[in-house]
């Protein structure tokens, strides 16, 4: 069952912006560690970390009312 909520872009945009961030989080990552680029590296790390950040905010906001807690 889906639930309606006033605020569904802000959810979808928190989805697919996570979603986005962890993808050239991954690339980023994978160009720095190949060819040994630190900054890279480190920036693809950062864009991980913000795209699950972004993402857990999403499925904590999802199961905020949730009847199983």
């Amino acid at each position: 069952m889906v639930a309606q909520t006033g605020d569904g872009h802000v959810l979808l945009i928190k989805k697919l912006g996570g979603l986005f961030a962890i993808i050239i989080g991954c690339l980023l990552t994978a160009v720095g560690v190949t060819f040994e680029y630190g900054g890279t590296t480190f920036v693809g790390v950062l864009f991980l970390i913000l795209g699950t950040g972004l993402l857990v905010l999403k499925i904590v906001r999802r199961n905020e009312g949730s009847p199983l807690q």
